[in-house]
């Protein structure tokens, strides 16, 4: 067996374990009422150095080889600019625009980006010179502070869905907030990925965030017009997206991947403008959703899981001082949502118990926290270790939203149990 073909097993073993294996460990989630999205997180650091990589290093080096590790990665990647395509296609803006809770909207969103943001800094400068010695001061710490600010609208909006809040106050609150969340957290870390991107030179800097400003000017002025065109052109029938569709929409989200990766913010960026510019037609982001997105959700995103798991090594945290680092970082990002963001529910005007629930939907990360945080690593502003540490409180923040959820819920006479699998 040549180098290629053997390249080629490979991957198919890989990929023949980590799908079905993903499947079950969302199952199972959803049999302790979390989100599918918690289970095949769980089960890619399982597959890690961790677990796998522990109990049998051997079987793990010849499942998971280093020669097959540029390639996993490609098709991660790959999947990640179609998911962050369905991530933007899905935003709904509407919410943002609700006049009956406006108030509550925007002092909620204020606050639960720029407390967690600012708690985040200081953890992150006080850490710096312990965790991340070597690194950029200041880009490192403006990382742990988006890292923190990070909410997770994917998983949100499955949750809201299970529990029927979706359309309820506290649901339509909390997912405009949340989408608000995102929107400045792509901003900052944008803002980041530039000016590591840039060298620490000021004139490439101002480069890259002129050439970024003068492709979101194209993408709104002319890029809506040709999608607008294309929906006209290619309409979805029978729910279905047409193929001559699909063939056009497919190499303009790579493109538009390639021109944010050329402007040093990353090939996903792309694939979330894209999905922006498509959020209006209804009828294509259903079709999407049921044909492409399905596949992507099955197969693409265990991928990522599985390749977070591998970069995340639970036993790299050795000394007693690594795991108090840890469990501040945990501890400091839910409070610093939880905190403040029930707080600002209760001043515009929400009673105790649905400001908490709203406290504690707004603490969920998953998803979106471990896509920033493959980005801190690959450019490298995080280290490893603080890689696993924000790991493990994007696991932890994310499993404490269902079972205080469903406390909560109780509290106001609401059902308390999932209506629905989402």
């Amino acid at each position: 067996m040549n180098a290629s073909e053997a390249l080629v097993v490979a991957i198919l073993i890989q990929l023949a374990l980590i799908v079905p294996l993903a499947r079950v460990g969302g199952w199972v989630a959803r049999k302790f009422k979390q989100p599918r999205s918690v289970g095949e997180i769980v089960v890619g650091l399982m597959l890690g150095p961790s677990l796998f990589g522990l109990l049998a290093p051997d079987l793990s080096a010849a499942v998971f080889p280093t020669s097959a590790n540029d390639a996993m990665r490609a098709i991660s990647q790959v999947g990640l600019i179609l998911l962050m395509f369905q991530i933007g296609s899905d935003f709904e803006f509407g919410h943002l625009k609700d006049k009956a809770h406006g108030r509550a909207t925007v002092i909620v969103s204020v606050i639960s980006v720029s407390i967690p943001f600012l708690i985040g800094v200081l953890v992150g400068w006080g850490s710096a010179p312990i965790l991340a010695a070597g690194i950029d001061p200041l880009a490192y710490t403006l990382f742990v502070g988006i890292a923190f600010a990070i909410t997770a609208v994917p998983i949100l909006g499955r949750i809201l869905r299970e529990y029927g809040l979706n359309t309820h106050p506290i649901g339509v609150i909390a997912i405009s907030a949340a989408a608000a969340n995102d929107a400045v957290g792509w901003l900052g870390l944008a803002a980041i990925a530039t000016y590591v991107a840039a060298t620490f030179d000021p004139s490439s800097l101002v480069t890259k965030i002129g050439g970024l400003i003068v492709l979101l000017a194209f993408l709104w002025f002319v890029g809506r017009r040709i999608i607008d065109w294309l929906m006209a052109r290619f309409p979805v029938e029978d729910g279905q997206v047409p193929p001559t569709l699909l063939a056009i929409i497919l190499p303009l989200i790579f493109v538009a991947g390639i021109a944010t990766e050329e402007l040093g913010i990353f090939t996903i960026f792309g694939g979330f403008l894209m999905g922006l510019l498509c959020h209006r037609h209804a009828a294509f982001v259903k079709a999407w959703r049921v044909t492409v997105g399905q596949f992507v959700l099955v197969f693409f995103l265990p991928i990522f899981f599985t390749f977070t798991g591998l970069r995340t090594n639970l036993l790299g945290l050795e000394s007693a001082s690594d795991w108090m680092w840890c469990a501040l970082m945990i501890g400091a990002a839910v409070l610093a949502k939880i905190i403040p963001v029930t707080i600002a529910a209760r001043a515009s005007g929400m009673n105790a118990n649905a400001s908490m629930t709203l406290g504690v939907l707004m603490n969920t990360r998953a998803l979106m926290e471990l896509i920033v945080l493959n980005i801190g690593l690959q450019m490298g502003v995080l280290p490893p270790d603080v890689f696993t540490m924000l790991v493990l409180m994007a696991v932890v923040s994310t499993l404490m939203t269902a079972p205080l959820l469903r406390i909560l819920l109780r509290r106001q006479g609401m059902p308390a149990e999932p209506i629905q699998d989402a």
